[in-house]
């Protein structure tokens, strides 16, 4: 699908089950591709949005196509110009204040509008995307309104769930069932706001079918699926370095340390394997957040190594023995792939993306909270069937690749973008 010609890229139509599923081209033919201009939520954080923000950047890089990142960062403003890519990078003010780690919101980051609204016009984007409503996606809905652009919007988060799990501080000190109703009511008001912010796009890119269903539900856009790929020459089973006779088992867990993600399960789980005498299991712990401090006290078996990244984070994923992801929010979850493609498989609930990840009994088990335990001692007991599943585990992840996610993008860009949606300089 590339064509030198063309900035190399292709486009495509599509025919899947899904009439708005990017993710399968079934015949191509070359036109000139957009010109994009990427208001990511973060980029040099460890998120998924990062994540993901940081492979489409590259892939545009590799492919030389025209696209412009406009993301938040520590430095003072900045343009940099490598052939047709362009990032412009901009601080964050003193205002800033931290709602996650190191995820920052700024309130006065709309100061910043007269630069960006300068680059652009030097950049003539066809088209805006941005990743959520930050203080970077509504500043870029909003020029996108303002140069009569059109918009394109990628749902990464649930924020109404992440809403509903942040409020139950709160809502335990209320009675049970009007502690049930009031969560369900903040995740309702949560959905309707988002929804009203996401409806203002153009088009709309979730990482699954089911997400994609809700959003067409709920904003009347269309909505293409954008799922994750993995860098399969990174994380690989060959990088263990493990004695294979230790006689640990290791259960991996990488990811930010928060309510939203569960994290509680994890000591449930170490307390019922240490009941039903499997003491030789412990947990390695990648990442960061508000409840670390928490989850140490809890689990005094685990080692924590905080963030990880390249090499170091591939090594630890290839020296665990199971990968235990208990979220029940994640709308895809990169480090289950990553996982995977590390030949290790993964234990995830009924909820939320990883479940569209995992193969149930071939590459991991999907199952309800009360029932990991069982999962995970099941397979430690069955060392032939584990051995099956890293194999199978491995085999999946090299079908997923970054360039066909982003390949998909720009087939569902073409769809849309009108060829005189460039701005001018009297805009």
């Amino acid at each position: 699908m590339v064509s030198g010609a063309n900035n190399g890229i292709s486009v495509a139509c599509f025919d899947t089950a899904s009439p708005h599923d990017s993710s399968a081209f079934v015949s191509a033919t070359t036109a000139p591709v957009p010109r994009v201009a990427y208001f990511p939520d973060s980029f040099h954080e460890v998120n998924g949005v990062a994540h993901t923000s940081r492979h489409f950047e590259n892939f545009a890089r590799r492919r030389n196509l025209p696209f412009l990142c406009v993301r938040a960062g520590d430095r003072n403003p900045a343009v940099t110009e490598e052939g047709n890519v362009w990032t412009l990078e901009l601080p964050r003010s003193f205002l800033s204040f931290v709602l996650e780690k190191d995820l920052r919101l700024d309130p006065a980051f709309f100061r910043h509008i007269p630069m960006i609204s300068t680059v652009l016009r030097r950049f003539q984007p066809d088209l805006i995307h941005i990743t959520g409503p930050s203080e970077i996606g509504i500043l870029g809905a909003g020029l996108a309104h303002h140069l009569h652009l059109p918009l394109a919007a990628s749902w990464h988060t649930n924020v109404h769930e992440y809403a509903a799990r942040r409020a139950e501080w709160f809502l335990r000190f209320l009675p049970e069932r009007q502690s049930a109703s009031t969560g369900q009511t903040i995740e309702n008001l949560a959905l309707a706001t988002t929804a009203r912010f996401y409806s203002m796009a153009r088009v709309l890119f979730a990482p699954n079918l089911e997400l994609c269903a809700l959003l067409e539900r709920i904003t009347g856009r269309p909505c293409h699926q954008m799922p994750r790929g993995v860098d399969a020459e990174l994380f690989y089973p060959g990088r263990r370095t493990r004695d294979p006779d230790d006689g640990v088992r290791i259960l991996g867990f990488v990811g930010r340390l928060s309510v939203e993600k569960n994290i509680g399960l994890l000591v449930k789980i170490q307390e019922e394997l240490d009941r039903r005498g499997l003491t030789d299991a412990r947990f390695l712990i990648v990442g960061h957040g508000g409840d670390e401090a928490w989850l140490r006290e809890r689990l005094p078996k685990a080692e924590f190594t905080g963030v990880l990244r390249g090499g170091a984070l591939a090594i630890a994923y290839a020296n665990m023995d199971l990968f235990v992801f208990p979220s029940h929010t994640d709308t895809f979850g990169n480090v289950v792939l990553e996982a995977l493609a590390s030949g290790v498989p993964a234990v995830v609930t009924p909820d939320g993306g990883p479940r569209t990840i995992v193969r149930d009994g071939q590459t991991g088990r999907i199952v309800p909270d009360d029932e990991f335990t069982s999962a995970i001692a099941g397979l430690i007991d069955d060392p032939i069937r584990l051995a099956e599943m890293r194999r199978a585990a491995r085999t999946y992840a090299l079908t997923a690749s970054w360039d066909s996610v982003f390949e998909g993008i720009y087939a569902a860009y073409m769809q849309f973008v009108p060829r005189a949606g460039r701005i001018s300089a009297a805009d």
